[in-house]
């Protein structure tokens, strides 16, 4: 039986890689459209994989030196290996090809999908659909895959082979090599969330500012030099570093709750492993049901639904898998389990499955309110876009902080509720649980910059209006469900990281982080500040280049004659190279700060310390994460909402009119606020967790293989008396 499930796990992840390449296979069989339409979509490509060299060259070098310190620490303590190096370099492989997968595959469906566009919007959402349901198989396919393989391998290696349990030091010694896997992941995909969003940003400003205002031409056309470079950090940004984002995600989660599965006294069917073995099983069922789901994910004609249709989807992912986690647990986990004297039942453990589930759908749900067209928060920062520039960016910031508000709440309300179900496994479970439709999940949010690039293409070719009108209809659905994407990842993120928190904190053998002492207090102001300082860097990175970038086209319009006439060509590898070359340097210095900081702090200071630095990062990092991913989504749908007309005191108001080169402005503020440092919050808050998460052995107060259990202060009991199920709590100080 033990067997059996270990190997259901990485067999689901190849069922999803399958279903990915028959995918894959049918988008590249779809028609391209003519020979203007290849051309440009082939700048796109090679724009987009110059790119991706140009950053796998630099990123192999850290991922060698990374490698080489990991294989060297692994000796140093009795609970690492020399192999945490190995499992790192699978990580951040697997992470670097997750990116690939999505990239590669947008840069075929864009231009398919402006082909199909000329038929029907049905055509035309099914290829950009399907484009993204490759990225959403491919990324949870490899994590699923990779994780299952390397923890048979590891538990084979570490447990089997010594006859160990389940809570001994050889489970410990096989879950830190793991989590070598998790740090390579969250390692590539920071810096490639972070290159891809200077990249992107720093094109996109550049084609607002010159053309659209400057100029007075839309950004996507063809004679805006700056044009194709934007089209090309649709991918980079939105596509890849957020394929390689949810991947490190989607793994981060997994590992945390495995973690604290081994904490878990069970008496179950498969040795002891069912609560370390339940977040795979998850995970891999979730690509099932997200199959399923995809197939729900259509409209009838020109006049159907797409964002229903998307919801449709989404939410029969995610009921297929609450079905079917009741079965899962109740097979799984014996009817109490006890982790850090905290006991509790399967159907507790169901239960914070369920809210986790319920949390990730609420979280979308705020996002989309506080981002898309027509709602209330976008509708006011339109209204004072008519006074002006200035009352635009007030209004932006305001919906932003506003944003937070809710969410928060939602947040904290599951992280308590998980803890009263299931304890910290009830939290980290909860994540699990939220995570296990990320195939779905990144389906959705891939589609985005899919049909983004589809209307570019479209508008540079000049094709009719009843094409660019059926783009800009799955555009528009593309700009919330990115929104409500990065709502999702940042709400996991949070539950993410206090699982990895907790671990730590198991690891670290601290039992608690008190911040009456000053050093903790230091930790904890010191860590509140580092996603300030990063954002700082990221924003100011896209400044630079953005400026590099305005500076380009202005000499292309005035030094090359003929551009505006459609009689000359601009040239568009120049705006590629800048943006190119912008990001690749710019993208070190936060990625830095992520890395080495809690290393410095762990060492110096010791894991309290520590911990209260991670406290203060994560709660900061989830804070700055969500106003300025949901203030750049305000902004961009409210410069949209001129695109289309929009009526404000009784007058409507177009593109070209003063209200909507205001809009222009705040979309312009806000373009990286919600592509470069907002999404780069959640790799930033569990890429510290992960680190510290991997030092801990070394820097651990607690003697190797000591049962953590021991040391908890609060006990939970269950009792059922007539039926009724009565708790009692008991506080205890272990000394």
């Amino acid at each position: 039986m033990e067997q059996a499930v270990i190997y259901l796990v990485p067999a689901l992840g190849i069922l999803g890689l399958i279903v990915m390449a028959i995918k894959s296979a049918w988008v590249n069989k779809q028609e391209t459209g003519d020979k203007n339409m290849v051309e440009l979509a082939g700048y796109i490509a090679d724009g987009a994989m110059a790119f991706l060299k140009a950053e796998w060259k630099v990123l192999s070098y850290f991922a060698i030196i990374a490698g080489i310190l990991l294989a060297y620490s692994g000796t140093t303590v009795e609970t690492s290996s020399p192999l945490i190096a190995g499992s790192f370099l699978i990580g951040a492989v697997f992470s670097a090809f997750a990116g690939y997968i999505g990239m590669n595959i947008a840069t075929k469906a864009n231009v398919r999908t402006t082909q199909a566009a000329r038929t029907s919007l049905k055509q035309a959402l099914k290829v950009s659909f399907t484009g993204g349901s490759v990225m959403g198989l491919g990324v949870a396919g490899l994590a699923v895959l990779g994780l299952g393989s390397l923890f048979i391998l590891f538990y084979q290696m570490y447990v089997v082979s010594a006859g160990a349990g389940v809570n001994g030091v050889e489970m410990e010694k096989a879950l830190e090599v793991l989590a070598g896997f998790s740090l390579g992941a969250e390692s590539i995909a920071l810096f490639a969330r972070v290159g891809g969003g200077i990249y992107t940003k720093a094109a996109d400003v550049g084609a607002d500012l010159v053309g659209k205002v400057e100029a007075g031409i839309p950004e996507d056309d063809v004679r805006n030099p700056a044009t194709i470079a934007d089209n090309v950090g649709d991918n980079v940004g939105d596509v890849a570093g957020m394929g390689a984002d949810l991947f490190g995600s989607y793994v981060a989660t997994i590992l945390a709750t495995m973690v604290l599965g081994r904490e878990i006294v069970s008496d179950d069917q498969f040795g002891g492993i069912a609560p370390i073995l339940l977040p795979m099983v998850l995970a891999g069922l979730g690509i099932v049901f997200s199959i399923m789901g995809m197939a729900f994910v259509t409209v009838k004609d020109d006049k159907g639904d797409v964002q229903k249709a998307l919801n449709m989807g989404n939410w029969s992912s995610i009921i297929f898998t609450g079905i079917a986690s009741f079965f899962v647990v109740k097979h799984m986990l014996p009817e109490t389990l006890e982790i850090r004297g905290y006991v509790f039942t399967n159907m507790d453990v169901f239960y914070a499955i369920i809210l986790g589930l319920v949390v990730g759908t609420l979280m979308s749900i705020i996002t989309e309110y506080y981002t898309a067209m027509g709602k209330r928060p976008v509708m006011s920062i339109v209204r004072q876009s008519a006074t002006g520039h200035a009352t635009n960016i007030i209004g932006g910031l305001s919906v932003g902080m506003e944003s937070t508000v809710l969410p928060i709440l939602v947040l904290a309300g599951g992280i308590y509720g998980a803890y009263e179900f299931a304890g910290l496994y009830g939290v980290a479970i909860a994540a699990a649980g939220m995570m296990a439709t990320t195939a779905m999940q990144l389906a959705i949010d891939a589609f985005g910059p899919i049909a983004d690039n589809a209307g570019g293409i479209a508008e540079m070719s000049q094709l009719p209006e009843e094409v660019r009108g059926r783009t800009d209809i799955l555009d528009a659905v593309g700009n919330t469900t990115a929104a409500t994407g990065k709502g999702f990842a940042i709400a996991s993120a949070a539950l993410t990281s206090l699982a990895l928190f907790a671990a730590f904190v198991g690891i670290a053998g601290i039992d608690a982080i008190d911040i009456y002492k000053a050093p903790v207090l230091a930790g904890l102001f010191v860590g509140g500040m580092i996603p300030f300082i990063f954002s700082s860097l990221a924003i100011a990175a896209v400044g630079r280049a953005a400026m590099d970038m305005v500076n380009e086209v202005r000499r292309q319009f005035r030094e090359i004659p003929g551009i505006m006439e459609y009689k000359s060509k601009p040239e568009y590898d120049k705006c590629v190279e800048i943006s190119t070359k912008a990001s690749i340097r710019e993208m070190i210095a936060p990625g830095a700060i992520a890395l080495i900081t809690p290393i410095i702090v762990g060492f110096a200071f010791g894991p309290e310390v520590l911990g209260g630095l991670l406290a203060g990062v994560t709660v900061s990092g989830v804070l700055m994460g969500m106003f300025q991913s949901n203030a750049g989504g305000a902004w961009d749908n409210a410069k949209k909402s001129f695109e289309k007309g929009v009526e404000i005191n009784g007058e409507t108001f177009y593109k070209k009119s003063e209200p909507h080169k205001a809009s222009v402005t705040g979309d312009t503020v806000g373009d990286p606020f919600k592509d470069t440092s907002g999404p780069s919050m959640n790799i930033l808050i569990k890429l510290m967790s992960i680190v510290a998460l991997v030092i801990a052995p070394h820097i651990s107060e607690r003697p190797h293989g000591e049962p953590m259990a021991e040391r908890v202060e609060v006990k939970k009991e269950i009792k059922y008396e007539d039926g009724k199920k009565i708790v009692t709590e008991t506080k205890t100080i272990v000394k």
